[in-house]
């Protein structure tokens, strides 16, 4: 049976009807999606900026502390050095003191003519010579003949042999030296330098460490000590 006009404009109404309500339906749908796929990216961008927005200023934070630990480790090895200096003008000012202190020791006569006979004596230990020669300022030549026949009996006292010191009138110390002696053996070969001045040296760098200990107290950052 064939469809009335009305009929088919009604089944088309509906036909229309569906589409349109399908198409709604879809479109809805495709907005939901859309929004939820938006809603995702958004969160991602969101955070994928976080992220790098924190390790930019992580990166500032650390480049700040490391600026801040090396600005701190100049200024004091700066003042290290400082103090460093400091001590070792004070140090150079002691042993300064001692120098011009030794133009003094020959003026008290009997303890110089001790110092000459110890000082004759070691030297004599080290060359281990049946002679030698001796080497001293003009000035004191009075006082090391006094000293020289005490060393010598100290020397066979010790080591049971006899030795000669003879002084070198030819080649005397400088006047201007403080004083002390120098024994020289081995044909001229060897000699053991006890001057005054080089005993000194030798003093100053023997006791450097105590005396710095004495002055400044132990080195905190120094664990042993010979």
């Amino acid at each position: 049976m064939a469809l009335s006009d009305n009929e088919v404009n009604a089944e088309l109404k509906k036909m229309v009807a569906f589409i349109k309500q399908e198409a709604l339906e879809k479109s809805r749908e495709i907005q939901i999606k859309a929004d939820q796929e938006f809603s995702i990216e958004k969160a991602k961008l969101v955070q994928q900026e976080t992220s790098a927005i924190d390790a930019y200023y992580e990166r500032k934070y650390k480049q700040a502390e490391l600026s801040q630990q090396i600005l701190r480790s100049n200024v004091t090895n700066k003042t290290r050095l400082k103090v460093l200096a400091a001590q070792q003008d004070l140090l150079d000012q002691v042993f300064d003191a001692a120098r011009k202190k030794l133009a003094s020791i020959p003026e008290d006569k009997e303890r110089y003519q001790e110092i000459l006979k110890n000082l004759i004596l070691e030297g004599l230990y080290c060359l281990n010579e049946s002679s030698v020669l001796l080497r001293a300022r003009e000035a004191d030549w009075e006082l090391v003949r006094k000293a020289i026949p005490e060393a010598e009996a100290a020397y066979k006292e010790a080591l049971g042999v006899e030795t000669k010191v003879a002084i070198e009138e030819d080649d005397p110390l400088p006047e201007e030296s403080a004083g002390g002696v120098t024994i020289i053996g081995f044909h001229g070969k060897i000699d053991v330098d006890n001057t005054l001045e080089e005993r000194l040296r030798i003093m100053e760098s023997e006791s450097l460490p105590a005396v710095r200990i004495t002055l400044f107290g132990p080195a905190p950052n120094r664990k042993f000590y010979d």
